[in-house]
Parts: C-alpha cells; structure tokens; sequence
C-alpha cells in the first residue's frame, strides 16, 4: 500500500510537543521519500486551562481532543503523542498504531540549590502536576510541602527559577529530548518514584481502519516498549482507567520475560498497596489485567472507592 503524497501530523503546540513531531516527520520523511511530511500545530484545552490541576478539569483527554477532530475532519492523517498523556481508554473510532522506542522513562529531580530529595529540608516547596508524584513524596518525604505546577516544560521550569519552589519533578524523558538534561539533578530510581504508565514513550494514533496510514507508521512501532507499555496500560486502565488515581506502573522486558511493577495510593500517601509480577512479553494486557487484580487482593478497592469519594 503506497503512502499518500502528503502526510499531515497533528501536533500540540508546546515545544516537547512540537520537538516529537518533528522526530516523527523526520523518521516519516525518510521511510517515505515520495511523500511530503508537514505538521500541523494546534493549541488544545490541556494547555490553555493553566490555573487548576488537571484531576479538576477533565484529565488527560484535554490534551488530544482537538488533534482528534483535525483527523475526523480529514486536516491530519495522525496525532503524535506522549504515550503517558494518552486516556487508558481509547475514544472510539480512533486507536493507537504505533508506540516508538523509549526514551529514559524515570522521573527527574530538578533544582537550582538541592542535588537530591534526600537533600531538601522540611518545609520545602516541591511543585509536581501528577497525582501519583504527589502521593510518593507525601508517603516517603511528609515534612516537604507539595504545591501544584502546570504548564508547559518551559513554563515549569521558569516558575522554578523564579524562586516559587525549591524543586520540582519533571519526566526525565522530555528534559532530555529537548537538550536540558543540564537542568536534571538526580534521575530517581523506580524504587524512589515508579514512572506513569507509558512515561518516555511515543504513540501514533489514527482515525480506527485507515489502512493506508498504519501500513506508513508500522515501521515507527518498538516491539519491546509496545509490550510494556501495553501492560502499563492495561494494569491502568483496569483499576480506574481514566480517573484520577495515584497509580504508578513500569514495565521492562528483563531476561526475556516482562517484568511489571504497579502501586496504587491515597493522594496523601498514607494507604499505598504495591506489587510486582513477571510473564511472556506476549501476554503484556493479560499481565498488566493480572497485576491489578493482585492489588486488590491487597485492598486497592478501598484506596480507589475513597478517591472517587473525593473526586
């Protein structure tokens, strides 16, 4: 099946975004020297609602609904997104086509005055926009003061520089696609800081049976992050899906076999159930389906029904 002549990216406007499609166009471009590859920026809900956390605005589908109706109308042949802002729940007539390679999926400590969490003293501003960040520092660090911090990389990490916390936690992912790892401190371990479903990798969706354009990115999908972040997804989505629940889980394909973690907690970080399990790359939903009926084995129904109680 031949590429059309003219490939259209839909694309957020923000500079990691932009920054993805660009790597996208670039791999698109070469793969398909016949055709002509063009991006086209938009500015979603997700961006301009700045003021309040996402959990109170809708969540993460904020972010992707507009490049969705640019490829129901026909404007773009596909959306390039982080796999981590992507909803559990694909809106129907769309899916996922391709997830690429992974960058470094781990969160990042970024600070002008601390090298480390270990390092910062109680009382200290830490600025995250994530629930699940949220509850791991309120659980490990509770004499550190979390404070809530939206916007864009730039945006973020000017607030930091403008003295409004002490640190902040970042994906190392994006810092480091866009030239800053300068601005990364400490890397946490997954021990620290368990990474968001899908965190540091990309996916293509498209319009649900274009043929033609699957057939283009196929080349663009990564075997092995596809499995993990196919089991994140599916441990994810099976303990609440698209709510607003802090929930962490990473998967790596170890000896061959994928080995998934996954917690779910209480925003304050004071109920936290956590388990791990390991299985054919093969089976990544079953797995990821498996993990979290482990925890709520362990009580997660409790955590969860409290946080829809607050939602």
């Amino acid at each position: 099946m031949s590429a059309p002549s003219k490939i259209v990216i839909a694309s957020r406007e923000s500079r990691l975004a932009m920054w993805q499609a660009v790597h996208v166009r670039d791999r698109l471009s070469s793969l398909n020297p016949g055709s002509e590859v063009v991006i086209l920026g938009m500015t979603t809900k997700g961006d301009q609602i700045l003021d309040r956390p996402l959990a109170e605005i809708g969540g993460k589908g904020l972010f992707i609904k507009e490049l969705e109706v640019a490829m129901e109308e026909g404007r773009a042949h596909l959306a390039v997104h982080s796999m981590k802002d992507v909803p559990m729940v694909m809106p129907e007539g769309f899916v996922l086509a391709a997830i690429s390679a992974r960058e470094n999926p781990r969160d990042a400590f970024v600070s002008n005055n601390y090298q480390a969490l270990d390092d910062l003293p109680a009382g200290a501003v830490v600025g995250t926009s994530s629930l699940r960040r949220e509850s791991i520092l309120r659980s490990r660090y509770p004499q550190l003061v979390i404070k809530s911090l939206r916007g864009n990389l730039d945006t973020r990490l000017r607030k930091l520089d403008a003295g409004e916390y002490d640190a902040i936690i970042l994906a190392a992912a994006g810092l480091i696609r866009l030239g800053l790892e300068n601005r990364i401190k400490s890397v946490l371990t997954a021990e620290q800081s368990l990474p968001a479903p899908g965190q540091g990798a990309l996916g293509i969706e498209l319009v649900d049976g274009d043929a033609a354009m699957a057939s283009v990115v196929a080349p663009l999908n990564d075997a092995e992050t596809a499995h993990c972040v196919k089991a994140e997804r599916a441990f994810s989505r099976a303990l609440g899906g698209s709510c607003q629940v802090p929930l962490g889980g990473y998967a790596i394909i170890d000896n061959g076999q994928l080995w998934l973690r996954g917690f779910v907690a209480s925003v304050d970080g004071k109920e936290m159930v956590s388990a791990e399990l390991r299985g054919n790359p093969a089976d990544d939903e079953a797995l990821g389906r498996q993990l979290a009926d482990t925890l709520r084995a362990q009580g997660a129904d409790a955590i969860l029904a409290k946080l829809a109680c607050h939602r």
